[in-house]
């Protein structure tokens, strides 16, 4: 069973690499922001909005190969969000 926590410590890592364009590294901490979020929202709408995120940020072609494969385990996490 994922939890949000569990995800958002995944995208935390990723954004400590140092090696990860500014760009790239702002849309993650967005991400994280919108999981984090305590409103009443859906958690399965949230996990939505940024499984679409994540989609956009795997084709930015700046992207080392070794991200994208642990931006599409995330994806899959956030998919089997309970």
């Amino acid at each position: 069973m994922v939890k949000v926590g569990d995800v958002v410590e995944i995208v935390n890592e990723i954004v400590e690499d140092p090696t990860l364009p500014k760009n790239i590294k702002a849309k993650l901490e967005e991400i994280v922001a919108e999981l984090k979020e305590t409103n009443p929202k859906d958690i399965r709408l949230r996990a939505d909005k940024c499984i679409h995120e994540l989609d956009s940020i795997s084709s930015d072609v700046n992207l080392q190969p070794f991200v994208r494969t642990q931006l599409w385990s995330i994806v899959s996490m956030l998919e089997a969000l309970e």
